[in-house]
């Protein structure tokens, strides 16, 4: 998961990690912003004894034992420590070590990277085969948008295909009109040539939920926001799992098609 800072990284790695516990897909989530960690807080945990700096710092400690499981979500985490001293002289070069083993249990891992260019996390590059790059257009007008992809989307994009990666992107904290939204999706798919996975509302509910140290998702289901992450969830599923790209334009004429063939079926019976 990388992006820049403030663009929902953390926030859509819980919410994906909710979904997918949902759907009893066994699912690891780790902080690997290993400078400034935020994914506990989003499970309302607040100094975790063991965490990722300690099984980096300790190459010791049995690495299973830095998994919390969140019992209102059914949610695992591995999370990182709020203490600056953890961080100071941390060799973080193992770090695709235990990405790695912790792999061999789990499903679905996904580690939440740090802001920008994700330098302590890209050895972790090497063992993944997927990318998500979270764009923000919260602070970023649809009038500015190729200085935002230029800055933001095209480099790390670089990146993903330097590891040999499949990159797909989420819109976040979208409070423009649906048609400007469109136009942004189709030029991301067909000029970049990236599958948008979603689209989620800039919505109140969601730091509202950090707030109570829960995703919004789990928190508020039926707010905005909570459903376009279990739609972006779906579209993950399916580039996941089905290898059908998952893209928002292909959820959303799957929804047609399955709306339409529902209408024609009425009239049908109506007859």
């Amino acid at each position: 998961m990388t992006g820049r800072g403030g663009a929902g990284k953390t926030t859509t790695t819980s919410n994906l990690g909710v979904y997918f516990s949902g759907r009893g897909i066994d699912t690891l989530l780790i902080d690997g912003d290993l400078f400034l960690p935020k994914l506990s807080l989003h499970f309302g945990i607040d100094n975790p004894a063991v965490n990722v700096h300690s099984i980096l710092r300790n190459p010791r400690i049995n690495p299973f034992d830095a998994i919390y499981r969140d019992p209102r979500t059914g949610v695992h985490l591995v999370p990182g420590s709020p203490n600056i001293y953890d961080v100071l002289h941390l060799d973080h070069s193992h770090l695709v070590e235990i990405v790695s083993e912790y792999s061999k249990s789990y499903n679905v891992v996904i580690v939440d990277s740090p802001v920008g260019i994700p330098f302590d996390a890209l050895p972790t590059f090497n063992i993944m085969e997927y990318q998500i790059v979270v764009l923000e257009l919260e602070r970023s007008p649809i009038y500015s948008l190729k200085v935002m992809l230029e800055n933001e989307l095209l480099k790390l994009k670089a990146i993903g295909d330097e590891f040999g990666l499949k990159v797909g992107v989420v819109i976040n904290k979208v409070r423009e009109a649906r048609r400007d939204i469109d136009d942004v999706v189709d030029f991301i798919e067909e000029v970049v040539g990236v599958p948008v996975l979603g689209v989620v509302a800039l919505d109140d509910h969601v730091p509202l939920a950090i707030n109570y140290g829960m995703p919004v998702l789990a928190k508020f289901p039926r707010a905005q926001a909570s459903k376009d992450f279990r739609a972006l969830g779906e579209n993950v599923y399916q580039w996941l799992f089905k290898g059908e790209g998952g893209s928002e334009k292909r959820r959303k004429l799957r929804h047609f098609l399955y709306d339409l063939s529902d209408v024609l079926h009425r009239i049908t019976h109506w007859s």
